[in-house]
């Protein structure tokens, strides 16, 4: 982790995460250094058993994260675009592997990669201030942070090919008839509310909820029959747990559960 992206921790235990986008004097544009700090840094939140779930935001209070640094890639051979490109995939995945929910505060800008940030989060929540896109294609690129697969899965062939061919930008209200991102909230307050989000999350299990996050992203592109058994699997992985040995106690003991986390 390095001063472009920093990780503050919450709540009681510091089982929330949150994952600090901070290159403010560039609004966030994703730069070779700010990618390798976000793959470090989701790295670092993927192998921490203590995470049950990550708010992704931003220090610029007008912008979540414009994309790609254009004013670097200006200066770039086709070998340094070649040397990148592993970095940044590495920063894409790194926030769409991670194995806990994961929600995005967007207030401000979220366009190419940033927006695609945000895809990459299970739950998008904007400001209503906020303006969201995907305009690669206006300058001679496509989406490459995982933009043509999440936003085609989030909202289906016909709207995600109207957003990508026409490269507009789209507010957050008109983002969320879409189904591109998922509540807007007054402007200014999108961190507040993912950050209630997160917290919720947290009070659950989190065998449970990881197991769940798990038993969905592996079954969602696959038949029915092969999705429950997918989903069996991490039903056994819930069931025989200390947590649910925990959930079913507190429960009759009308207590708040202690979840082992095992």
């Amino acid at each position: 982790m390095t001063d472009l992206v920093r990780i503050e921790r919450h709540g009681e235990g510091g089982h929330v995460a949150e994952l600090v986008l901070d290159r403010p004097e560039a609004m966030n544009a994703v730069s070779t250094a700010m990618a390798r700090a976000l793959a470090a840094a989701t790295t670092e939140l993927a192998q921490d058993p203590s995470v049950r779930a990550v708010l992704v935001t931003s220090s610029h209070p007008k912008a979540f994260c414009v994309g790609a640094d254009l004013k670097e890639r200006n200066s770039f051979t086709d070998d340094d675009l070649r040397a990148q490109r592993p970095l940044a995939q590495a920063a894409y995945r790194g926030v769409l592997d991670l194995p806990v929910p994961a929600i995005a505060a967007v207030d401000g800008f979220a366009l190419g990669g940033g927006f695609e940030i945000a895809l990459s989060c299970d739950l998008v929540v904007c400001g209503e201030d906020a303006l969201v896109g995907l305009p690669e294609v206006s300058v001679g690129v496509i989406p490459g942070g995982g933009g043509t697969q999440l936003l085609t899965r989030r909202v289906g062939w016909s709207r995600a090919a109207q957003m990508i061919f026409t490269a507009q930008r789209y507010t957050a209200q008109d983002a969320c008839r879409l189904g591109a991102v998922d509540e807007v909230v007054p402007a200014g307050s999108a961190r507040a509310r993912a950050l209630e989000l997160a917290t919720t999350i947290a009070g659950h299990s989190p065998v449970g909820v990881r197991n769940a996050k798990a038993a969905m992203r592996q079954g969602f592109d696959t038949d029915l029959a092969s999705g429950l058994r997918i989903e069996d699997d991490h039903w056994a992985a819930t069931a025989f747990s200390a947590d649910r040995a925990e959930g079913v106690a507190a429960f009759n003991e009308k207590r708040r559960p202690v979840w082992p986390g095992r």
